[in-house]
């Protein structure tokens, strides 16, 4: 929540899922120890020691979110981060939120546009309920300007009929989904999904 205001990034990669992880956690102690500062007020030249230490807590402060953001905004996470946050989405059947993700130049092996990969969800999720998308072993991989994550995706739900072709369909695929993400500009969290793939996956 602390940086849920400050950038303009997708509301699902901010980082207050990310605070809560123990990489961050073991990162604010190590920092937070080596700036302990002396208790005992003294005076250094005349400058008072409450402000000195006000200087250096802030100081202490600004490399602690220079150093979060650093961990924060490294591409394997972003793409990784990203790619988890577009599976939620479409679990909760937010369209604009969905869109939002995809990039203008979407293109995938299917034949699907921007436009009609949207088109395609709704509909088959318009039969679907619960729906919920799981992966295994997702890798993510990083060139130059593109992040490519790949990953078995399994999807579940309510029983119906429409769940049972669904998963029948995409759960026995033996290889796994690809999904490749550009950066579209200098901000580190500006990544937009360009191509899914998956060539066991044939649909008409």
């Amino acid at each position: 929540m602390i940086l849920k205001r400050c950038f303009n990034q997708h509301a699902s990669c901010r980082a207050r899922e990310t605070v809560n992880g123990p990489e961050f956690r073991e990162l604010t102690h190590a920092l937070a120890h080596s700036l302990a500062l002396d208790p005992t007020p003294t005076n250094v030249a005349g400058v008072p020691s409450w402000f000195r230490q006000g200087f250096c807590g802030g100081l202490g402060l600004a490399l602690l979110i220079g150093l979060f953001l650093i961990w924060l905004w490294q591409p394997e996470r972003q793409v990784n981060r990203h790619t988890e946050n577009f599976l939620r989405t479409i679990e909760k059947r937010n369209w604009t939120g969905v869109a939002d993700f995809i990039g203008n130049d979407y293109q995938d092996q299917w034949g699907d546009d921007r436009a009609r990969v949207l088109e395609r969800m709704r509909e088959v999720l318009r039969y679907l309920r619960r729906i919920r998308i799981g992966a295994t072993n997702a890798a993510v991989r990083i060139d130059s300007q593109r992040g490519y994550w790949n990953a078995k995706i399994i999807i579940d739900g309510d029983h119906s009929e429409g769940m049972a072709l669904v998963k029948e369909r995409v759960n026995s695929l033996a290889t796994p989904f690809e999904l490749e993400w550009r950066r579209q500009s200098a901000k580190p969290w500006d990544w937009k999904l360009v191509r899914v793939s998956n060539a066991s996956l044939e649909i008409p």
